[in-house]
């Protein structure tokens, strides 16, 4: 049994042209010969990702959702620029080969990279592993310590200054996600009056040593050894990488984190192995993080209530293509039971809080 990531017959509206797909590919990339054959990469609820299988090479295509987008979200071009220059900072980017900003191509801007073979880790850990607790916890670490080493790149060095602006950061993210939020709305969605108004009001100073930040870091996200499951070989989905807060990146990954004590509600939303013997808590992740990169944490909650009304953000700009028939996938179907879960985390995390 291969441990590979599964791929899929390409979703009803979702189709790709290969004969078209193959034309414009050949002067870009001239060794490839004939038409691949293509089929879809399941994971993920944002860009839709293709595999792209030629006698020669396998290849990745990226291209945004079908339907309504965020502004300034899903940009092709930017996550191209930070595969090609973070590589020598970071070196477990894919490489990317070619950007396409025709939208008469497939309909929208898209961009091919290597793909990387390994094995992605879902909501449990396969048997075929046979990872102890002990090297789940050393799995686990080295999850964090792949964090703690992208915070400590040297963005300037890399050519990504221009990426962000981490002056202000902090506020720009509660007023922008609420914006985008409020902006995603339909009829059924919760409100998140209070959530919103206590991260107004509690908000940090900006982090003294800005950082590149992924945005979106999480197991699924990350590419195991297949010959040494203990080994991150790669990290995917740059779309949403920028310039800031690294707690607020690492506040937004244990958004995701559902630990083994954590109420059957909250179970029913994992989608990574977060609750697997060995696995850290949220607690012990973030004491971790903050020996490994040398500073001190004295308080997560602003972070972590933040992560967890950011990924509301997302759930509920999914659902919002999904509401209006913009997508037909219908794993988004329930995605505003999700969020209304989601906002009830946040409000008893805050209720608990004493800031």
């Amino acid at each position: 049994m291969s441990l590979a990531d599964p791929t899929i017959a390409t979703r009803d509206g979702e189709e790709l042209d290969a004969a078209v797909i193959a034309r414009y590919l050949k002067p870009h990339l001239p060794h490839l010969t004939g038409e691949p054959s293509i089929r879809q990469f399941p994971g993920g609820a944002s860009n839709l990702t293709y595999l792209l299988s030629y006698p020669e090479q396998d290849l990745v295509l990226r291209r945004p959702p079908l339907g309504k987008k965020a502004k300034s979200a899903h940009d092709m071009g930017r996550e191209f620029l930070i595969l090609n220059k973070l590589s020598d900072g970071f070196p477990y980017c894919p490489k990317a080969y070619v950007h396409c900003t025709d939208p008469a191509i497939i309909g929208d801007e898209f961009y091919v990279m290597e793909r990387v073979q390994g094995i992605i880790l879902r909501k449990d850990i396969p048997e075929e592993l046979n990872l102890t607790p002990e090297k789940t916890t050393a799995l686990c670490k080295s999850f964090i310590d792949k964090l703690v080493d992208l915070h400590q790149v040297d963005y300037q060095a890399c050519g990504l200054a221009e990426l962000g602006k981490p002056e202000g950061y902090v506020a720009r993210q509660i007023k922008g996600w609420t914006d985008r939020y409020e902006k995603a709305l339909t009829p059924d969605a919760p409100l998140w009056t209070e959530v919103k108004a206590w991260l107004a009001e509690n908000m940090p100073a900006d982090h003294p040593k800005p950082a590149i930040i992924h945005n979106d870091y999480r197991f699924d996200n990350v590419i195991l050894d297949p010959d040494n499951p203990m080994q991150i070989i790669g990290v995917l989905d740059w779309e949403m990488t920028t310039i800031g807060d690294p707690l607020m990146d690492l506040g937004g990954s244990l958004a995701y984190w559902i630990e083994a004590n954590d109420p059957q509600p909250m179970q029913l939303m994992r989608q990574q192995p977060s609750a697997a013997p060995g696995m850290l808590t949220r607690q012990e992740i973030v004491e971790y993080y903050a020996q490994q990169a040398g500073i001190d944490i004295p308080n997560f909650v602003f972070y972590y209530s933040y992560g967890l009304f950011r990924l509301a953000g997302i759930v509920q700009q999914i659902y919002y293509r999904f509401y209006h028939g913009q997508t037909k996938d219908k794993r988004f179907a329930n995605f505003v039971q999700l969020n209304a879960l989601l906002e009830q985390v946040a409000l008893n995390v805050i209720k608990k809080s004493t800031l």
